[in-house]
């Protein structure tokens, strides 16, 4: 089992606190990297804080209306090895002509050619 990653509160350059304005997932949800995971918001502006990787959120450590400061925890996340792993599997097992294999690909077109020849 892999290890949870603790994602964070990035700089707020200078700001010491904003507010959690919305929560964009919950636990147990599936994520890509960069997926927003919470919504802040200062006087001044707003942002996202994305996910740093894909996997899992296994716990949501913020609530909506909390005022969250730089470097403060807002998720543990379980990284998505196995399915990184599998898909890096993939590649390596073909040759390096694995392009050749979306070849294959152009088979739909050849009903479009079958027509062609009648």
């Amino acid at each position: 089992m892999a290890e949870t990653i603790e994602v964070k509160v990035p700089d707020l350059g200078g700001l010491e606190q904003v507010e959690v304005v919305e929560i964009l997932v919950a636990e147990g949800d599936a994520v890509e990297r960069d997926t927003s995971l919470i919504t802040l918001e200062s006087d001044k502006a707003s942002m996202e804080v994305p996910s740093p990787a894909a996997g899992r959120v296994v716990r949501l450590l913020v609530k909506a209306g909390q005022r969250v400061g730089s470097g403060a925890p807002i998720a543990l996340l379980e990284p998505a090895e196995e399915v990184g792993d599998a898909v890096a599997a993939a590649p390596a097992s073909d040759t390096p002509a694995s392009p050749a294999a979306a070849a294959p690909a152009a088979t739909p077109a050849s009903p479009a050619d079958a027509p062609a020849r009648v």
